[in-house]
């Protein structure tokens, strides 16, 4: 699956590598990932925000062709135009934008795409991916690599995420004692 999620940063990040996302109305970077069915991160490219998604994803489906030669399907949303798909098919990747049905109302997980969102949720509980700290978009790049790498290590010990509203944390806040 193929997404891209826009996020803010913070004033130590320069303007020339920002941009504005018109559609949700954010000024700073985007993040497009690449994930397997099972949510893993496959590839990350880090733009300003107002690149288009399917620039980044040509990008992407480049950087996956090479990387994972094995990935035959992808699956996105309808901000992927139709020249993407044409680029997919000469890499011989099947590209499938995937829609919501249509009448339907208020929130309903989009078959197949749910997986993607769920690793951007994984992904926000690392309080440094909350807003784009880095210079560089290559080091957000490593740090969303280096988030992917905790959450991949805790599913292969079969540890538990660590959450401030997890009642079963013992460890004392160092203010109250």
């Amino acid at each position: 699956m193929i997404d891209a999620q826009s996020v803010k940063t913070s004033t130590s990040v320069p303007a020339s590598s920002q941009g504005i996302d018109a559609g949700k109305k954010i000024v700073g970077r985007k993040r497009s990932i690449v994930t397997d069915t099972l949510g893993l991160l496959l590839a990350v490219l880090v733009t300003a925000a107002g690149v288009q998604d399917s620039v980044a994803g040509t990008t992407l489906l480049d950087q996956v062709a090479a990387d994972h030669p094995r990935v035959r399907k992808v699956w996105v949303d309808g901000g992927y135009r139709q020249h993407l798909v044409e680029h997919a098919a000469t890499l011989g990747i099947n590209m499938e934008i995937t829609t919501r049905k249509p009448g339907t109302r208020g929130f309903t997980p989009i078959p197949k795409r749910w997986t993607v969102k769920r690793t951007y949720g994984w992904l926000m509980l690392h309080r440094r991916l909350a807003r784009d700290y880095e210079t560089l978009p290559t080091r957000s790049e490593a740090m969303i690599h280096l988030a992917m790498t905790g959450l991949t290590a805790r599913r292969l010990t079969s540890e538990n995420t660590i959450s401030w509203r997890d009642p079963k944390n013992t460890t004392e806040h160092p203010i109250k004692g």
